[in-house]
């Protein structure tokens, strides 16, 4: 039996209220796992963006960056919500 397969009959055996809050785990970890990737492609590419000269960056900018992409997300789910 896969280890993928032993997992799944372990879900399958908890009561529902459980089964949610594994759910919440693994959604929880996916988005772990894509900031990751998301940062190692940044410092992947910051070498690149240093050479061609482009100015850097203060954290006030990036925190500026940062709420406005939670803003949009906020507002673009509450559209979403109301469909």
């Amino acid at each position: 039996m896969s280890n993928a397969q032993a997992l799944l009959e372990k879900i399958q055996a908890l009561p529902a209220e459980r089964i949610s809050e594994v759910e919440d785990f693994v959604d929880f970890l996916s988005t772990k796992t894509r900031r990751q990737a998301a940062l190692d492609r940044l410092f992947a590419i910051a070498p690149a963006i240093e050479a061609a000269g482009a100015p850097a960056i203060t954290e006030q900018e990036i925190l500026a960056e940062v709420e406005a992409t939670r803003t949009a997300r906020r507002s673009r789910d509450a559209g979403a919500d109301r469909s």
